[in-house]
C-alpha cells in the first residue's frame, strides 16, 4: 500500500557526500523510485559527523543545487530539499550555535541523530537551546540507538522536551536487525513517533521502504500511518507542530 503526498524528512540521495549514493544518476533513480512509492517531497539529510562525513553548510548546499539542476531534466522526480543529519556532539552545538547547521526547509526543526550505543549527556539541555531559538529538534531513527532495545523511556523522556521521533521505516522489516524492529513496534505501541521516513541510502533500499509502509498500515491502520507518512511530515516543515 502506499498514500499519495508522502513527505520523506530522511534520505541520502546527495551523490559522494557520504554514506548514500555515489553518483548523480543514482540519485536521481532513488528519487524517482521514491516518487513511484508516492513520495511527492525527498529532503537530502547528508551526514554532518566530524571524523567520519567532514560536510559543512556551504557544500552542501553547493552539492544539492547541481544535484536539482541535473534532476530538472529529469521524468517523475519528487519535489526535492536539503537539511542534514546532524551528529549530536559538541561540533554540532558550535555549529548550532553560529547558525551553520542544515535545518529542514523553513527552518523550523533539525534533523538529529546520535552514537549507536548511548543517548548523549546532557540532551536536554542542548534540545532546550534549540527549542528556544524555534528550531525543533527531530531525533532520526531511535529505534536504532542500544539503550532504547530494552526501553523506551530513554527516548520518552526527550519527548517531554520537545523532540519529534522520527521512525526508519524500514526499522519495521527487519533490516537493522531483531533487536531494533522490536523496539520500532514498541515505539509505535507507546505513541512516541511523530513521524515515518524512508533514510534510504541507495534506489534498492526503495523496495524495502514499500514493505516498510506495508507493515506499517498492518500494526497502525490506514489512517495513523497516513499521519506519519503525510500529515505530520508536512507539519514539521510548515512548523505547525502542536505541543
Amino acid at each position: 500500500m502506499s498514500f499519495s503526498g508522502m513527505v520523506d524528512l530522511h534520505c541520502h540521495y546527495l551523490p559522494a557526500v557520504d554514506d548514500g549514493v555515489r553518483t548523480a544518476a543514482e540519485g536521481v533513480a532513488l528519487c524517482q523510485a521514491l516518487r513511484q512509492l508516492g513520495y511527492s517531497t525527498v529532503i537530502a539529510t547528508p551526514h554532518i559527523r566530524s571524523g567520519m562525513f567532514e560536510n559543512r553548510k556551504p557544500g552542501l548546499v553547493q552539492t544539492f543545487e547541481v544535484f536539482s539542476q541535473l534532476a530538472a531534466a529529469e521524468s517523475g522526480m519528487p519535489t526535492l530539499g536539503l537539511g542534514a543529519e546532524h551528529f549530536c556532539d559538541d561540533v554540532f552545538v558550535d555549529l548550532f550555535e553560529r547558525g551553520e547547521t542544515l535545518p529542514y526547509p523553513g527552518g523550523h526543526a533539525a534533523l538529529v541523530e546520535f552514537p549507536p550505543e548511548r543517548i548523549p549527556l546532557k540532551i536536554e539541555e542542548r534540545f532546550f537551546r534549540m527549542n528556544v531559538r524555534g528550531v525543533r529538534p527531530v531525533v532520526a531513527h531511535p529505534e536504532r540507538y542500544a539503550p532504547v532495545f530494552r526501553s523506551s523511556e530513554p527516548v520518552a523522556a526527550l519527548v517531554d522536551h520537545g523532540a519529534l521521533l522520527l521512525l526508519d521505516i524500514m526499522s519495521l522489516t527487519g533490516h537493522y536487525g531483531r533487536k531494533a524492529e522490536r523496539a520500532a513496534g514498541r515505539l509505535l505501541e507507546d505513541g512516541l513517533y511523530y513521524a515515518a521516513c524512508s533514510d534510504s541510502h541507495k534506489p534498492a533500499d526503495a523496495e524495502i521502504v514499500a514493505q516498510g509502509i506495508d507493515r506499517l498500515v498492518e500494526l497502525l491502520g490506514t489512517d495513523d500511518a497516513r499521519e506519519l507518512l503525510v500529515d505530520h511530515p508536512c507539519k514539521i516543515l510548515e512548523g505547525t507542530v502542536e505541543d
